[in-house]
């Protein structure tokens, strides 16, 4: 497998181009010239003018492409807009076809039968690569589509794009087909000596807060925590709804899990009602976080897939990036993800509107993500290769900037929520997040043991030695329960009630909560405090009965720990 790879300047140079090309292949052996071609413009002229020098030059050469948001060549950002990739095959068993399609959300079921069709007259297809248009329409039914088809098949590609990250204009086009809006081109490739590897980078991570889905219908995201989903965008991030809409959230797509793995999926538009139009469905009753990039996460990702693709020794390298990560990066830093695997082998690509891969027998429609795939003829060569090497020096400016303030925003979310869910004095769990729990726990029907807890005469403590006093033995009944807790249960949790009592959730059956209540008692009545010495605590104990309610529960518990009271006090008793 050999690979040229050259921007279009003129129809000169580019014939140029092609002569050397054609006098190479004359001296070697070649069984396959597959064309593809990225492009920054949509001028249908001229595309129909490089298509027409390729048939006159190279009239055995097979093409396709599509607009892109920028191209990759030799592992860079290129900033000229057409970008040609040419691969000459070389061994006689490598088969390949090239087929194109229209593609709208009603031909969709169509054509993905077509293609199981064309497969199972071919058994020899090892991998599809397919480039396609995608605004405005779902690409749920064409992935499912694709899903069907024999999982030993690798499946990915990308989505055309715009040099206007805004426009709604993107174009594919083959040699057997025209150029097309609404359209797929597959390349289906395969044969005895065909290798092919694939996989994906994120690097884009979770910010704050974790939202709820709670209406969508396909595509159409309309509620987000019983809200217009439009309004995360607003409250947390300032972004209006207007026509910048799509590119002021380009770098902010939610995260969640689908089939299996992380889900990067980002709006296209939001609508006046406050609904989003998602590049693919999205379930109700799911929840998600906003997502940001992170340099240094990028990066190690970069080194840690791309570790997948060094080893299996390719021979090139395509990359289908989303233009976000481009936006993320800037033009001048954006090659720090793809130039690292230039220094084993060609690597070229474009950046996408979306990108697809199969992982786990499912074909994913991702946002802001960089599929990466190795291709190869024949067995892996023998002897040394260069390595993969990633620039990971230490961020400047913008990317130093973005770094530490995620940093920021995430700790001081984590500071919030946990205040929101804790004691002040006794960091424990408040009274509101520890009855959530049992709450939950309920309704699970699990079993589940209480325990309630109350420090007795601590009203004469507080007279008698004054509320700083007071305030020390709570904390030190906190403290107890803090340690002791993890030694009968991991899973248990403490809150305080109110005042001096605590309530103690263990999911577990009576055999280990009754063992759990004596230790509370023997253990905080050996505690000496500086002033009030050693005091004593009454329990109550009871387990949740399957079918009861929160009140029915919380109302027999303490009237346990009112027996233990009224019968002597530093004692537990189980009802």
């Amino acid at each position: 497998m050999r690979q040229f790879q050259f921007n279009y300047i003129d129809a000169t140079a580019f014939r140029a181009e092609l002569i050397k090309i054609r006098q190479w292949c004359s001296a070697s052996v070649t069984s396959h010239i597959v064309f593809q071609i990225y492009t920054e413009t949509t001028d249908t002229s001229l595309l129909r003018s490089i298509c027409r020098i390729i048939d006159s030059e190279l009239p055995q050469a097979e093409y396709f492409g599509c607009s892109s948001n920028g191209n990759i060549i030799g592992g860079n950002f290129w900033e000229k807009p057409i970008g040609i990739i040419c691969t000459v095959f070389q061994y006689p068993s490598a088969k390949m076809l090239i087929r194109q399609f229209k593609l709208t959300e009603e031909t969709a079921e169509e054509v993905t039968d077509e293609l199981k069709s064309i497969i199972a007259e071919n058994s020899w297809v090892k991998a599809i690569e397919l480039v396609t248009t995608i605004h405005d329409m779902s690409m749920t039914g064409f992935c499912d589509g694709l899903s069907e088809i024999d999982p030993g098949i690798q499946i990915f590609g990308g989505g055309a794009f715009a040099p206007d990250i805004n426009s709604k204009s993107a174009i594919v086009f083959s040699k057997g087909g025209s150029i097309m809006e609404n359209s797929v081109v597959f390349w289906l490739l395969g044969g005895d000596d065909m290798h092919i590897t694939s996989t994906y980078v994120t690097g884009w991570k979770p910010l704050g807060k974790v939202f709820h889905i709670t209406r969508c219908d396909g595509s159409r995201l309309y509620e987000i925590d019983n809200e217009p989903a439009y309004d995360v965008y607003r409250k947390y991030l300032n972004i209006k709804n207007d026509e910048h809409f799509f590119n002021n959230t380009l770098e902010f797509p939610f995260l969640y899990q689908h089939n299996g793995i992380s889900i990067l999926r980002a709006p296209t538009d939001s609508l006046p009602d406050g609904s989003l139009i998602m590049t693919s469905n999205i379930e109700s009753d799911v929840t998600a976080q906003l997502a940001y990039g992170d340099p240094g996460t990028i990066l190690e990702s970069v080194r840690h897939e791309g570790k997948k693709i060094h080893n299996f020794r390719p021979e090139t390298v395509q990359i289908f990036s989303c233009a976000a990560r481009r936006s993320f990066w800037g033009n001048t830093e954006i090659s720090k993800e793809s130039m690292p695997f230039q220094n084993f082998a060609p690597t070229s690509g474009f950046y996408t509107s979306g990108e697809f891969l199969r992982t786990n027998g499912f074909v994913n429609q991702h946002n802001v993500t960089m599929v990466l795939v190795g291709m190869r003829e024949g067995d892996a060569p023998e002897g040394k290769q260069e390595e993969l090497t990633v620039d990971d020096s230490e961020f400047t400016g913008k990317m130093a900037l973005i770094n530490r303030l995620a940093n920021y925003i995430n700790a001081a979310f984590r500071d919030l929520e946990e205040s929101a869910m804790t004691d002040g004095m006794t960091k424990l769990l408040n009274r509101a997040e520890i009855q959530r729990r049992i709450s939950e726990r309920l309704k699970t029907g699990d079993p589940m043991g209480l325990i309630m807890i109350d420090i007795d005469n601590f009203k004469s403590v507080n007279d008698t030695y004054g509320h700083n006093e007071g305030d020390n033995v709570i904390i030190g009944l906190a403290d107890m329960l803090r340690r002791g807790i993890p030694a009968h249960n991991m899973e248990a949790s403490a809150g305080r009630w109110g005042g001096e009592e605590f309530m103690v959730l263990m999911p577990y059956d009576m055999d280990y909560v009754i063992p759990a209540a004596k230790d509370m008692c023997d253990d905080f009545s050996k505690l000496e405090f500086p002033l009030a010495g050693h005091r004593t605590i009454s329990i109550g104990v009871t387990a949740a009965i399957p079918g009861e309610s929160l009140d029915e529960l919380l109302k027999r518990v303490d009237s346990a720990l009112y027996d233990a009271k009224r019968g002597g006090k530093n004692r537990f008793v189980v009802v």
